[in-house]
């Protein structure tokens, strides 16, 4: 080997090292998949209790009991509220864990300073559109939540990205247009969930893991 090529690998270590302080790279393929996968199946949950509601709500109104005072509308939010949690809870365990296995492999902290950027850049943007959807759901405002969602959380993705693996932003930018484009679709916002949460995630994921993990 010349003095070339080790000059060479050394600037190669040195930039390794340094992407290495300066970005979460220990984010795993297999998490976008298995949180694709789990907001997939939540969302199926989810359109069957919405179907069920609106069959009993249909066959109430072909009765002479009044609606009212049989079917309280809170059931179906909270039914969905619970759905959603349990989903989340489950997407957050898997992605953790596979994220975990592979900071063990590449011998990153879990939760180091750049993992904790990472989650405060994230999180700022969809910690304050979860509280203006809260908003808008205390004055029944129910249109856009399904498309506020989607663009809140690609703001975060996008904002987090320069912390970790920069493809990252693409699925941030996929995110926000499918958000957007859901808010033509008013009532179909549990395919567009499904789609930006589900598909897109586990699409992002398969890429990730071919790119960076299958060797």
């Amino acid at each position: 080997m010349n003095e070339s090529e080790k000059l060479s690998h050394e600037l190669q270590d040195i930039k390794q090292i340094m992407e290495r302080s300066s970005r979460f790279i220990s984010l795993s393929g297999l998490s976008g998949i298995s949180a694709g996968a789990c907001a997939l199946i939540g969302a199926w949950f989810a359109n069957k209790a919405i179907h069920e509601q609106h069959y009993l709500i249909s066959e109430l109104r072909q009765s002479s009991l009044h609606i009212n005072t049989v079917i309280n509308g809170d059931v179906l939010q909270n039914r969905l509220l619970q759905i959603g949690i349990i989903t989340f809870i489950a997407a957050f365990i898997s992605a953790f864990f596979f994220t975990y296995q592979r900071s063990k492999k590449s011998n990153v902290p879990v939760w180091g300073t750049t993992a904790r950027r990472l989650m405060i850049n994230v999180c700022i943007p969809m910690v304050v559109g979860g509280i203006f959807l809260y908003a808008m759901m205390q004055n029944g405002i129910y249109d856009f939540v399904a498309s506020g969602c989607l663009i809140f959380y690609g703001l975060g993705v996008v904002n987090a990205s320069k912390y970790t693996l920069h493809e990252t932003r693409y699925l941030g930018y996929a995110e926000i247009c499918l958000g957007l484009l859901s808010a033509f679709f008013i009532g179909d916002g549990i395919y567009f969930w499904a789609a930006g949460f589900g598909v897109l995630h586990i699409v992002y994921g398969i890429f990730m893991w071919i790119k960076y993990e299958r060797s």
